[in-house]
């Protein structure tokens, strides 16, 4: 790995704080008197702004650079942090920023993994993304525990559940800095791709199948992200063991499962199959209600959770390499699942239920075993 691609690495990890909206949201509830579906407006606010800005970024990447995207991305995340970083905002303000959040990570979704094949040797492309995915995974186990540990930490600490927004923010300037003082040598398309091109490949079954199956796959996590807290809590945990045991823990499973994953050969269908029933089994453990189930759900939930996007979107280009732009773009369209899915899970919350409430992201990786098995069916036809 070269020094050149730190940078980069940087941003994947900064992507990760995008994820915290979700575990922060427990604590916004009770600051603000919540209901669990209005907090779930936290990462609904983060996720709808793929569902709206994915398709225009990768068309935006192709004309102006990613470089140039991924800069933007970098300043519109910086004065969303920094907002919560400088004063108390009320939650409408919050949400608005919580949003400028979402469209800036939408960027540095879209241009950060192929901006990572040009400042790579050739040859090392696959490794460094495999390690950036492991990055953004280590930014978003972090990012859900900081807001839990920053409370013994100084002048931090008063600032109660805003105290992890200035550590954001000076990383994202950081971050911006020096991206913009990266020399790249990007490759560019020959005819960028428009988003009606990207939208009609949606008339393909195969295609509109494996967005489906990332917008419900990203929903199941979010879930966890923002439900594992609190459930582990009803559970019997403390404050600090169940944010450390939950969401914290999950994330992390997910990055041990992603960076085995990339320095490993594996059988993208087969692995697909195995990590779809895995997160069905872990999510199926947390929802019997058992607090020590429950844990050892959380960990193999995170394996099986861990390589479902990688596995899903490289079996999908392989069906149509020439469009991979364009199905790039609605693969992180569909990252508006984290938008959508919890508030049914919160809704059922707030109805009584708590562990059964696990039966939404449990349904999403039943669809996606299915969805594997008639891959496995289509091969060996």
């Amino acid at each position: 790995m070269r020094l050149r691609t730190l940078p980069i690495l940087l941003a994947f990890l900064l992507m990760g704080v995008a994820d915290a909206m979700g575990p922060l949201s427990s604590a916004v509830k009770d600051k603000f008197g919540l209901t669990a579906v209005m907090a779930t407006l936290m990462p609904f606010f983060v996720f709808i702004a793929f569902a709206i800005f994915s398709v225009p970024g990768g068309v935006l990447a192709a004309r102006i650079g990613k470089k140039k995207v991924l800069l933007l991305g970098l300043g519109l995340n910086t004065v969303a942090v920094a907002v919560p970083a400088l004063m108390d905002p009320t939650y409408p303000l919050l949400l608005a920023c919580i949003f400028l959040l979402g469209v800036g990570t939408t960027f540095l979704q879209v241009a950060g993994n192929p901006i990572m094949r040009d400042v790579s040797e050739a040859g090392d492309y696959s490794r460094n993304l495999a390690l950036a995915q492991g990055f953004k995974g280590i930014g978003s186990a972090s990012a859900a525990f900081l807001p839990s540990v920053i409370g013994g930490v100084g002048l931090l600490a008063a600032m109660g559940w805003r105290g992890a927004f200035p550590v954001f923010t000076i990383l994202m300037a950081v971050a911006f800095v020096l991206v913009a003082i990266m020399q790249i040598d990007e490759t560019k398309a020959d005819a960028p791709p428009g988003i009606g091109g990207s939208l009609a490949l949606l008339g393909n079954p195969v295609f509109a199948l494996a967005v489906l199956g990332i917008f419900v796959y990203v929903g199941a996590e979010v879930c966890m992200g923002t439900f594992l807290k609190p459930t582990l809590e009803g559970l019997g945990l403390s404050d600090q063991k169940a944010a450390l045991l939950g969401p914290s823990l999950f994330f992390g499973v997910i990055t041990i499962g992603r960076l085995v994953a990339g320095v490993i050969k594996v059988n993208p269908r087969v692995f697909f199959r195995i990590s779809a029933f895995a997160g069905l089994v872990g999510t199926a453990m947390v929802m019997a209600g058992n607090q020590y189930l429950a844990l050892a759900g959380v960990v193999v939930g995170g394996l099986g959770f861990a390589n479902i996007w990688p596995m899903l979107f490289s079996i999908t280009v392989e069906e149509k390499p020439e469009c991979a732009s364009e199905l790039s773009g609605l693969m992180c369209m569909a990252i508006s699942g984290g938008a959508i899915v919890p508030l049914l899970m919160g809704k059922l919350r707030d109805g009584g239920m708590t562990t059964m409430a696990f039966v939404v992201p449990a349904v999403c990786f039943a669809y996606l075993l299915l969805l594997s098995l008639k891959g496995a069916k289509s091969t060996a036809a």
